[in-house]
Formats: C-alpha cells, sequence, structure tokens
C-alpha cells in the first residue's frame, strides 16, 4: 500500500481583499467659549464620556480658555504670541477631524473660537468637523449655520448632523449627567459615525494624492 506524505500549503498572511483594522482616527474636541461662568466644560465632559467608549476614535482637547490669542491677526506673530499658537497649533496640526462645541452668544458663536480659527488655516485643510451646540430655545443652532460656512471657506467638511442642547443648564443635574440621556445618546452616535467616515476617507485618500485645493 502506497502512502503519500502531505505537504503543508503556508497560509497568506491576511485573507484577499481583508481590509486592515486602521489606526484610530485623532479627534480633537474644542472648547468653544472662554466665557466665565461657562456651561461648556459640562457639555465637553459628556461628550468626552461617548468618544472615549469607542475604539475607532482617540480624543485630544483644545479648550480656548488655555489659550489667548489677540484678535489682531499678524503673519509675524511676536514671541508671546508664538507662546500661545505653541500651545494649539500642534494639537490642531495632529487632528485627523474635529468636533467644535459651540454656544450661542447673539445669535452666533464666541469670538474666542473665531480668533481660534483665524489663526490657523492649514490645519483645517480636507478634515472634518462637527458640532455640538448648546443654548437656549435654538439650542446654539443659529452658531453651527454659520460656523459651517467658516469652515466651507478653510476648505473643511462639515457632517451634516450635530448634537444640540436646548435650554442646556436644565438638562443636565449637578453631577453633569444628561437627565433624559437617550435621544442625546442617539444623536451623538449618529454625528460620530459621520465623523469617523469622513475622517477615514479624507485621511486615506490624503495618503494616496495631497490635497491641493
Amino acid at each position: 500500500m502506497n502512502s503519500t506524505t502531505e505537504v503543508p500549503v503556508p497560509m497568506p498572511a491576511s485573507l484577499p481583499g481583508a481590509v486592515p483594522h486602521p489606526e484610530p482616527l485623532r479627534i480633537a474636541v474644542i472648547v468653544g467659549s472662554n466665557r466665565e461662568g461657562r456651561f461648556g466644560p459640562v457639555v465637553a465632559e459628556w461628550l468626552l464620556d461617548r468618544i472615549r467608549d469607542r475604539a475607532d476614535l482617540a480624543v485630544d482637547v483644545v479648550d480656548t480658555a488655555d489659550v489667548h490669542l489677540p484678535t489682531a491677526l499678524s503673519y509675524s506673530p511676536s514671541a508671546e504670541v508664538a507662546a500661545e499658537l505653541g500651545k494649539v497649533t500642534p494639537h490642531l496640526a495632529a487632528a485627523d477631524a474635529f468636533v467644535v462645541l459651540t454656544p450661542e452668544y447673539n445669535h452666533s458663536f464666541p469670538a474666542s473660537l473665531k480668533t481660534l480659527i483665524d489663526w490657523h488655516f492649514h490645519e483645517w485643510r480636507a478634515k472634518p468637523v462637527a458640532f455640538v451646540s448648546y443654548g437656549g430655545l435654538s439650542g446654539g443652532l443659529r452658531a453651527v449655520e454659520q460656523l459651517r460656512q467658516v469652515f466651507a471657506e478653510l476648505h473643511a467638511v462639515t457632517v451634516r448632523d450635530t448634537v444640540s442642547f436646548h435650554n442646556a443648564g436644565a438638562s443636565f443635574d449637578d453631577q453633569g449627567r444628561h437627565k433624559d440621556p437617550s435621544a442625546p445618546d442617539t444623536a451623538a452616535k449618529v454625528m460620530l459615525d459621520q465623523l469617523a467616515w469622513w475622517g477615514l476617507a479624507l485621511r486615506e485618500a490624503k495618503s494616496v494624492r495631497p490635497y491641493g485645493g
């Protein structure tokens, strides 16, 4: 009776067509208000808890209260201004995507946020931006609509869905927990899913062909 020896067939390192697991997207959460007694940190902590629950996102925080930039822009900033830019510019440059957290002041967004935006240009280009807003009856949505126009000029892509807190002060308890989290939790997932899709798509596109817009 003849005997045969089976030759082991080496397995490929990965199956044909398999998609490698991408590195987590670097998300910079920008806290847009530096107002005394601001409510922003409460909303920011709520948002950060939801981002940290996701393995596909790595979060960084840029707080306008921690950086003091003048409203007078300059192509040759002083040493003092350069030091302030050094606190924030590397964080923006390293981000794949952004979530801008903004209140609504007089139907618009805070001057501190506009100043931070205007001191930068290349850091925003070809990256997606999502919005979380809070306020009174409008929930900050008028500020968001104005910010969409600003970021379009900077070649950024804004995602459609937002998270908006109407009468925000009454929506959270003393420990910063939302009193009725079902709807905002769902809205946050939709928004972050869209942001992750755009962030990954644009990151991959730029790795193949630099953005030249």
